[in-house]
């Protein structure tokens, strides 16, 4: 009998693309590029260093090291790195922020 593998999937988008329209995906995505829309992902989304995006995300887990410019929900970690930028609000289980990061905006935290 044959044993199945699976194959993780990971996405990106590389710095100087910009997509204007919302991604829906299943799997990790890294944005390097500039993203003017939604992003619904039921993995981890990173916004690289030069990543830009300018909508609201809802992922699992996100790793801000570029900016947003929108509100933002995770249902588990969200780690702003020393270079992030977040404008909006966000709803988190667990927030982690390094010195330097910059927050404006509300934070709500829950186990939900």
């Amino acid at each position: 009998m044959a044993k199945e593998i699976t194959a993780v999937s990971h996405n990106s988008l590389a710095a100087g693309t910009t997509i204007k329209g919302e991604i829906i995906t299943d799997n990790d995505i890294r944005i390097d590029g500039r993203v003017e829309g939604n992003i619904d992902c039921k993995g981890k989304v990173v916004i690289g260093q030069s990543g830009n995006i300018l909508g609201n995300i809802v992922c699992t887990n996100a790793e801000i090291i570029g900016s947003l410019s929108g509100n933002l929900k995770t249902y588990d970690v969200l780690s702003i790195q020393s270079t992030g930028k977040i404008t909006g609000d966000i709803q988190t289980k667990t927030l982690v922020i390094e010195p330097n990061a910059v927050f404006n905006g509300s934070c709500k935290m829950s186990g939900e």
